[in-house]
């Protein structure tokens, strides 16, 4: 029999006591590294961050097996992010790819036992060519923790793993520290929403953070009445337009309130012909900046349940935004 065949079917209890153990063994995890973060670990988390902010060249993450994948990731979090990095397979790097390795970058190496044969090369290579070399490792006394300019000692806490062999709270503690690395990072370098809008163009991220100014309606097709304007007027805009709203301005053009289709239903029973638009409309309605991303637009269009909103620039309103301008563009 296969040693992953099973004889009958898994009991449900059981499988969902296994994910709160796993979860709670990983939960302690983490916090025994936020304990680290304050304490011994913080000098040389400092440090690894200085080196790589200032670097002229890139982040090189290498690593073997799972601390690999957790490398791969890393690597990837650090480009997108601002911090020009790849990930480099130690076996690969003696068979040619070191020379893809110049002395403007940083090597930043996972080894979970810090003994991992396979990034010898890598590592002399660091030193031959005085490249800055960070090690994640739990091996305090490692031959990578010897060798390397900053050591950043992950806590030894138990694996998931009830036989504490599957790689489990360990990457999840690497990953982590990366993470924490990237993000340090991108705060040091200013990164900003735009900056990550320019790396990742595509998909639903690339679209939610695009600022509503690019995507709202403007000029002649902005549902727009005055103040004073009769509710037959304001309701033939409103139809016209086809947002769902219409927007009140006063004399200076600057956003007195908002006339919707709720609004207009709430007061059938009233003599509309004969009412201003001022009378019935909603007085501070909720509005945007046009600097505001489009997936906080969405979010806050959600969370009000609305269709439409307002975009103003110091309390006149420049354009609208619909949900449907944001579906279209896949920030939905």
């Amino acid at each position: 029999m296969h040693a992953g065949s099973l004889k009958k079917e898994p009991d449900r209890q059981a499988s969902i006591a296994s994910a709160l153990r796993t979860v709670a063994t990983e939960q302690a995890g983490m916090a025994a590294l936020a304990a680290a973060l304050e304490g011994a670990l913080a000098e040389p988390f400092a440090q690894a961050v200085s080196i790589l902010a200032r670097l002229g060249g890139r982040v090189i993450v290498t690593g073997v097996g799972k601390s690999g994948h957790i490398g791969s990731k890393v690597a990837a979090t650090l480009s997108s992010t601002g911090t020009p990095s790849y990930f480099v397979h130690p076996s690969e790097a003696i068979h040619g790819d070191l020379g893809m390795i110049t002395k403007e970058d940083a090597i930043v190496a996972l080894s979970w036992s810090g003994e991992t044969a396979e990034l010898k090369g890598i590592v002399a290579y660091s030193r031959r060519f005085s490249i800055p070399l960070v090690a994640i490792t739990a091996g305090d006394a490692s031959a990578l923790a010897r060798q390397a300019d900053v050591v950043l000692s992950l806590p030894r806490t138990p694996e998931a793993c009830p036989h504490g062999l599957a790689p489990t709270t360990s990457t999840l503690l690497q990953l982590a520290i990366g993470d924490a690395l990237a993000v340090a990072l991108l705060e040091a370098r200013g990164f900003t929403a735009d900056h990550f809008r320019t790396f990742h163009p595509g998909g639903q991220l690339g679209a939610s953070l695009m600022p509503v100014g690019d995507l709202m309606h403007t000029g002649d097709e902005m549902p727009i009445v005055a103040v004073g304007t009769k509710m037959p007027e304001a309701v033939r805009t409103l139809s016209k337009k086809r947002f769902g709203c219409v927007c009140v301005v006063d004399a200076d053009g600057k956003l007195a309130g908002i006339l919707t289709d709720g609004d207009l239903a709430r007061n059938l029973d009233r003599n509309l012909a004969e009412t201003n638009v001022e009378d019935i409309m909603t007085v501070r309605p909720k509005t945007v900046p046009r600097q505001m991303l489009a997936g906080t637009a969405t979010a806050m269009l959600n969370e009000h349940n609305i269709s439409a909103i307002p975009v103003v620039e110091d309390d006149r309103p420049v354009g609208i935004i619909h949900f449907h301008d944001l579906l279209r563009v896949g920030a939905a």
